[in-house]
């Protein structure tokens, strides 16, 4: 059996910066630092952090008054911002910049009297967060028949943007869709998908054709890490979403010649290390990197937590 190693995977500007966020805090501050949900998706980042003096909340009551709270990579509401500041926590704010694009746009979009229509999964945060940058107007589709069903005011003054961790290849057909019912629709400025979502697909999907296996890499919660699965799995290829080298099932392997592996953008390469090494153990003889982008981009951290800060 040979390995083969997508390029690029794993984490993306937005997680580095997130994570760095959280353990500068508690290098200034020292622990606790509160957190409102999991800074990004992935089990084992969390855990981490947990274990540094972290503690993850759901809610901002949950947040001890003058206490230092980050928002998740995942962005919040416009109420959940507005709720840290009337009660006077410290924040900072941890929302990727590719998702705070998107909050900028619904707002302008609003502003120019647009009804917008968010193309996401409901229930991930990055969805209630955006959605919670309008105060109405803002309307969630998950599929084409989601389309067909929309009620707007005024047809001419609709636009669109979407979740950034979805398949650039479902987004398609359901803007095929709205630009078919409303021909007027407006677009976001720059395509929403974020860089590192779409590299990852498309490193899969040069990987997939020459792999009879895929494993991803990624917890379940992880949206960018499902949508690799899914792509392979439509690229004809079996796949399958494990969270660790303990979730593999050497059953899996079973006459394979060829397994690719790759991690969402959440998922941290110590973990593809150990995948690798639980493949040898099961019969992997040669690992080979497959070539790709190659990512340099870089985020700045937020005023107080500066990486030259002392």
């Amino acid at each position: 059996m040979q390995a083969l190693l997508a390029q690029p995977r794993g984490f993306c500007a937005g997680v580095d910066r997130a994570i760095e966020i959280v353990e500068r805090a508690l290098q200034m501050q020292g622990a606790p630092i509160y957190v409102r949900h999991e800074i990004v998706h992935n089990d084992h980042v969390v855990a981490d952090l947990r274990r540094k003096g972290a503690v993850f909340v759901e809610r901002l009551e949950d947040v001890p008054e003058g206490a230092t709270v980050i928002f998740s990579a995942h962005g919040v509401s416009r109420e959940v911002r507005d709720e840290a500041q009337g009660r006077g926590l410290k924040v900072f704010d941890a929302t990727c910049p590719l998702v705070t694009k998107v909050h900028v746009e619904v707002t302008r979009m609003r502003r120019e009297g647009r009804e917008v229509v968010m193309i996401g999964h409901a229930g991930h945060p990055e969805v209630e967060g955006t959605m919670g940058q309008a105060d109405g107007g803002i309307h969630l589709v998950e599929s084409v028949a989601d389309v067909a069903r929309l009620v707007v005011s005024d047809p001419q003054r609709v636009a669109y943007v979407t979740q950034t961790t979805l398949s650039i290849d479902d987004c398609r057909e359901i803007i095929d869709a709205l630009r078919h019912r409303y021909p007027e629709v407006a677009e976001p400025k720059k395509q929403d998908i974020c860089y590192a979502t779409q590299n990852r697909q498309d490193a899969v999907k040069f990987m997939a054709p020459q792999c009879d296996l895929v494993l991803v890499i990624g917890s379940p919660s992880s949206s960018n890490s499902n949508r690799l699965r899914e792509v392979a799995q439509k690229m004809g290829c079996e796949a399958y979403l494990i969270g660790s080298a303990a979730e593999l099932d050497p059953a899996w392997l079973q006459g394979r010649q060829r397994v690719g592996i790759t991690a969402g953008a959440s998922a941290p390469e110590v973990l593809v290390t150990e995948l690798l090494a639980r493949l040898r153990e099961l019969g992997v003889v040669a690992v080979r990197q497959l070539p790709g982008v190659q990512e340099d981009t870089a985020f700045p951290l937020p005023r107080g937590l500066s990486r030259n800060a002392g």
